[in-house]
């Protein structure tokens, strides 16, 4: 012990919190450094570099709060290995975060080459899904329109009888001391005022909701009666179930219409949980090695209309076409079927749900000329090789989310706001493809 022990012999050479330090290295983060270099301000910062590779091999083992990665820097070895043997408290750990929530989107897209590099991506098949992960946020701090219309008016109602008390106050102390100052208002009168001020928020976001949602129910309703001008859905078959009546006046929020005071940017979503306070995760996956090559976050709690937006941005991101790609019933629309269609992509998007364990007829003879894109899509996976390839989907995309949420426990987000959400799943989803390189191709991504 003459000389100082080397924290790299604590570990083996194929360790994973050696392969993170190996990738941190070798990627471009100039970004990050840059803003610590012009800093003059108090000591010498820890090193940027030293805290992302803690937090990526955090997030890579599980370990998402900052308290509990500040804590592992002191009483787990990998960690002190990739701390240096330095010991940031959980603050800094905690702003390092926040502060790099952009970076961590670029930082996506460099693993998702380094993957392509080393033969992990292909594109020639990749799915399509959404999950829904957990806000930081309770569903009971939520509140529904008709409640917030009530919370108003008793507000109003509470506020005026204050202000007229304060002004009788005011009158009897004016006759008792003379002229005073007491111009600051009331401390009650202004902790009403302040909710009442959140909830004319909230009930304005609903409403420009509800109009949003209004202009998109009509644009599908005239998709609909485009691709179906008859009511036996030009098949012979009629259709099932009454023509919907509308009881609820469009434009207007519904009453039973929540939102979260706490976090007013996520959404109440059912999941197989339940109905729980999230957002919507949208990821997709490549065939090979289930290397996640484009990802976002959504407010919305379905996934209707982001589909060409997920296509795009796989495209973008690994500067090359789609082969084939495979969707559940959720992204069906016939017009993205047509855009898929004329970029020369193969679509395989479910038109409904189909029972557990049913085997579809495989169907015979042309297709008949007067099938609209919807009865040509459902007639495509009814065939033996349409059925082959939707089945591939279950087995690409829905294990990296049981993966991702199942063995590794992100079921949460950590912080709060859309734009948070969106930096912080980039840097789940690029964790989750560094444990792929890991496993498969961390021989060969160095020559990269």
């Amino acid at each position: 012990m003459l000389l100082p022990p080397s924290l790299n012999e604590w570990l083996p050479d194929n360790h994973l919190a050696n392969f993170v330090s190996d990738v941190v290295d070798h990627m471009d983060i100039s970004v990050i450094t840059k803003q610590y270099e012009q800093e003059l301000r108090g000591f010498p910062p820890y090193h940027p570099a030293m805290l992302l590779k803690v937090l990526i091999y955090a997030y890579c083992t599980g370990v998402y709060s900052s308290r509990k990665i500040a804590k592992a820097c002191q009483d787990v070895v990998a960690f002190r290995v990739l701390s240096a043997n330095q010991f940031p408290d959980f603050r800094t750990i905690s702003d390092s975060r926040k502060r790099h929530l952009g970076t961590f989107k670029e930082l996506f897209l460099e693993v998702v080459k380094i993957a392509q590099h080393a033969g992990m991506v292909k594109l020639g098949h990749v799915a399509l899904d959404g999950s829904k992960i957990r806000a930081n946020a309770s569903k009971h701090k939520a509140m529904s329109y008709d409640r917030m219309k009530q919370q108003e008016q008793r507000l109003r109602q509470e506020i005026a009888e204050l202000t007229q008390q304060a002004e009788r106050t005011d009158r009897s102390e004016d006759k008792k001391y003379g002229n005073t100052m007491g111009d600051e208002l009331p401390e009650e009168l202004t902790r009403r005022e302040s909710r009442l001020a959140k909830i004319q928020e909230a009930m304005a976001a609903l409403e420009q909701e509800a109009k949003e949602e209004m202009e998109q129910q009509q644009q599908k309703e005239q998709q609909d009666k485009k691709d179906d001008d008859d009511p036996t859905n030009q098949t012979g078959v009629k259709k099932r179930g009454r023509p919907r009546k509308e009881s609820h006046p469009a434009g207007v929020p519904r009453d039973k219409a929540q939102r979260n005071f706490t976090d007013p940017e996520s959404r109440i979503m059912k999941s197989k949980d339940g109905f729980i306070q999230a957002y919507n995760v949208q990821s997709v996956v490549d065939e090979a090695y289930q290397i996640i090559v484009a990802t976002d976050v959504t407010d919305h709690t379905n996934d209707h209309g982001v589909l060409r937006t997920m296509v795009e941005m796989t495209e973008e991101n690994a500067k090359a076409a789609i082969g084939k790609i495979s969707c559940d019933a959720g992204y069906f629309a016939a017009d993205d079927v047509t855009w898929l269609q004329e970029k020369e992509i193969d679509p395989y998007i479910a038109t409904g749900r189909q029972k557990h364990n049913e085997v579809p007829e495989s169907p015979r003879g042309r297709i008949p000329k007067h099938y609209t894109v919807k009865q040509r899509m459902a007639r495509k996976l009814k065939t033996k090789k349409g059925h082959a390839v939707y089945a591939r989907r279950k087995v690409i995309v829905e294990p990296v989310y049981g993966q991702i949420k199942g063995c590794r426990g992100f079921d949460r987000f950590s912080l709060r706001g859309l734009e948070k959400v969106k930096g912080e799943w980039s840097l789940v989803a690029m964790c989750h493809n560094l444990l792929k390189i890991f496993k498969y191709g961390h021989t060969s991504w160095a020559t990269c």
